[in-house]
């Protein structure tokens, strides 16, 4: 079994008007997680974002939410993992993901940051060695990546919506599992879901 989890940080931009949009999908989850389970989020400065403590499945995990902007994520997980001392292996990262259609979430160890700027802050800082949960919100489409950074900062349409959110919920449900058995066991689960939606590509691996 792999080392527990210690560290969620889900990944997204501070300010109001960022809340309801698609790159703002890993503050949805860490937000519900922690509503979930008792946690209320506080700023910490000295660690560039909001933290949060629950128990799940008898085990302590903190929650972080960077108030960095997305671009420097990386340096608000890693002052985080300094200062409780947790190595990277015990770290899931939560964020959207352009390959996968609305409703599509996948769990992976490793990886590159295929031209996601969170992740490839947090990637070097700490490099690769980490667990990520990747909530799919669509791509703009074949031929129109220009349209990508607008894509991603603007609120899905109702119906995308809904499936985001009900992949955050089955991801949501699997946290228990995945704490107490490690993540291995909850992958099948989570990818079997395949909702009927328009979206991305969910053959991709985003890497």
């Amino acid at each position: 079994m792999t080392q527990p989890i210690a560290l969620i940080a889900g990944l997204g931009n501070p300010d109001r008007e960022h809340v309801t949009t698609r790159h703002n999908a890993g503050f949805w989850f860490v937000d519900a997680l922690a509503d979930r389970h008792g946690g209320r989020f506080s700023a910490n400065r000295k660690l560039e974002g909001d933290i949060a403590e629950v128990t799940i499945s008898g085990q302590r995990v903190r929650l972080l939410k960077p108030s960095t902007y997305m671009n420097l994520s990386g340096s608000s997980v890693a002052k985080t993992m300094a200062y409780y001392k947790i190595p990277a292996a015990q770290v899931l990262v939560v964020h959207d993901e352009l390959d996968f259609a609305p409703g599509r979430v996948k769990l992976k160890f490793g990886g590159g940051h295929a031209g996601h700027n969170g992740m490839r802050s947090v990637i070097e800082h700490i490099g690769t060695d980490l667990w990520r949960l990747r909530i799919g919100v669509g791509h703009p489409g074949p031929g129109r990546k220009d349209e990508v950074v607008d894509h991603v900062l603007r609120r899905a349409s109702r119906d995308d919506e809904e499936l985001i959110l009900e992949a955050i919920g089955l991801a949501l449900d699997c946290v228990p599992a995945m704490l107490a058995e490690g993540p291995e066991r909850v992958m099948n689960q989570l990818h079997a879901h395949k909702p009927d939606a328009p979206g991305g590509d969910d053959e991709s691996d985003g890497d």
